[in-house]
């Protein structure tokens, strides 16, 4: 008898099934226990038996489960009692955070690698990839509040306010340094001192409001003065030297203008360049001058991906000097004048105008076997002077005979000091620039010859204290007897003391303050204390 009855639907073994899924037969019993893929039936032996649906299930499961979500969540899916596509909305979400996280992990151990960072260090880092983005920003906004608690200026709190730091949610390993730094900077009383003391000046001072106006001519007022102290600082110009006063006089007529809207004290607002305006502006700069605000920007700008303008603390402490060195308008160069209206030098045979240029001439030659006896191999050793290797040294040594050969012989322009003049013989760069000085100096008539208010053996003067000097910071730095013309340091140091005694020595003037020589001392130590050095 023929069975007319349609064939069902086919049956696969649990074999079957896990072949036709591509999943493990133990994995395939496992998630049919939990009701995944339930069997359609059991055959007469009773093993389970599944239906195509079971296919289309466990296919479906493993994409969900590969996208992240719990097996509970799948099967609700599954029996539709959460609707497919909220729970992949969901879930989407969710691993955009975990992939958040895995990039921020990822560039973690980037600059933990590039570091070669501590375990607590790296500690630290992997904080930050615990804290979300919320808690970031308000660990930032608990700096800024805490910093400006009580102090009235809202415009102040404001700006600083809308431009915090957000880490990307693809941190490079630049950023994730910054923002180990900024989270250590925050924590510094010091850096949250000098916050609050610009907000002060801002509450005393400043409008209530930041208008645009007055910020865009802030931005262009330090464009300028950065520009013309730049250009300064690479002809060498000392910022406590006469020469300056230009450079100070056309700052403060440039500020001037951008005071308006500043609420000065009646009468008491600048109108014109002089003793007043230049004390307002290096009190404002000393208030703005702070090293850890200032980091505290850039780093902001480094998280943020945007542009980071180059520290300007030395830029800052040479202007701050030359406001203090010149304090009005043509102060220093009265006082020199005054200083150097004697033609003659009486305190010593060796500084007599008639000898001067011979003393000097010895002076270059003891400098120079200092010079020849460093070989390459100490080119990058530190200095007395912070900013110079010891190549740097040696540069500024050629550099100086130079700018006084150059001066001696009339000239308008000062030798760049940024070039590199050393070449590949610095020895001879030394002689030759030397040489050059002492060609200019023994020009008949030089030594009485009026350059501006100083004679022309006042020049010479400024060499010799230049080589006595920085001769003593190569000898220290190289490992060489210090004392190689301590006669004619003794001889000199009373015109030094007359010269410089009284200008700031303060970070980016030419000297730093006073230090104590041991008893035992040379003349060239005794020399070198005096201006700043430590013996």
């Amino acid at each position: 008898m023929r069975n007319d009855t349609p064939p069902g639907p086919p049956e696969f073994t649990i074999g079957e099934l896990a072949a036709r899924t591509g999943l493990s037969v133990k994995l395939v019993r496992h998630w049919s226990d939990l009701g995944i893929a339930p069997p359609a039936g059991r055959s007469a032996s009773g093993y389970r038996r599944y239906g195509p649906a079971a296919v289309a299930r466990l296919d479906l499961a493993r994409t969900l489960r590969d996208l992240g979500l719990g097996l509970a969540e799948i099967r609700g899916v599954l029996d539709r009692e959460h609707g497919l596509a909220e729970t992949a909305a969901v879930h989407a979400d969710a691993l955009e955070a975990q992939i958040r996280t895995l990039r921020l992990q990822l560039a973690v151990l980037r600059s933990a690698g590039r570091r070669g960072s501590t375990a607590e260090e790296l500690r630290v880092l992997t904080e930050l990839t615990r804290m979300s983005a919320a808690e970031r920003e308000e660990s930032i906004r608990a700096f800024v509040t805490g910093a400006l608690d009580g102090v009235d200026a809202p415009g102040y709190r404001e700006a600083l306010l809308a431009a915090m730091p957000d880490l990307p949610a693809d941190p490079t390993a630049e950023q994730v340094d910054a923002w180990f730094e900024l989270s250590a900077l925050v924590r510094d009383p010091a850096v949250s001192a000098g916050l609050r003391a610009m907000a002060e000046y801002a509450a005393e001072h400043s409008p209530s409001v930041h208008e645009e106006g007055h910020v865009t001519a802030a931005e262009r007022m330090t464009d300028f003065w950065v520009g013309r102290v730049s250009a300064a600082m690479a002809q060498g110009l000392a910022p406590d030297s006469p020469s300056a006063d230009d450079i100070v006089g056309a700052v403060v007529a440039e500020w001037i203008p951008t005071q308006d809207g500043v609420a000065w004290p009646a009468g008491t607002a600048p109108r014109a360049d002089g003793a007043e305006a230049r004390g307002l502006l290096l009190a404002q700069l000393e208030t703005a001058a702070d090293p850890g605000v200032e980091r505290y920007w850039q780093l902001v700008c480094l998280i943020n991906g945007l542009p980071v303008r180059p520290g300007l603390a030395a830029r800052g402490e040479w202007l701050m000097t030359a406001l203090r060195a010149n304090p009005a308008p043509g102060a220093l160069a009265a006082r020199h004048e005054a200083l150097y209206a004697s033609d003659a030098q009486e305190s010593s045979v060796a500084l007599r105008p008639d000898r001067i240029v011979e003393t000097c001439a010895a002076v270059l030659g003891e400098v120079g076997k200092l010079v020849a006896g460093v070989g390459p191999d100490r080119f990058g050793d530190p200095t007395p002077c912070a900013d110079w290797d010891v190549r740097a040294l040696l540069g500024h040594l050629v550099w100086e005979n130079l700018i006084w050969a150059g001066l001696a012989a009339g000239a308008d322009t000062r030798p760049d000091a940024e070039v590199d003049r050393l070449g590949a013989d610095h020895a001879a760069a030394f002689r030759d620039a030397a040489d050059a000085a002492l060609t200019a100096f023994r020009r008949p008539g030089l030594t009485e010859e009026r350059f501006g208010p100083a004679p022309g053996w006042r020049m010479v003067e400024q060499l010799l204290i230049e080589m006595l000097v920085h001769g003593w910071d190569l000898a220290r730095a190289t490992g060489r007897p210090t004392g190689f013309a301590p006669g004619i340091a003794d001889a000199v140091l009373p015109s030094v003391r007359e010269i410089y005694g009284s200008l700031p020595r303060t970070a980016g003037g030419s000297f730093a303050p006073e230090r104590r020589a041991p008893c035992d001392a040379n003349g060239n130590d005794r020399l070198a204390a005096y201006l700043g050095r430590e013996v």
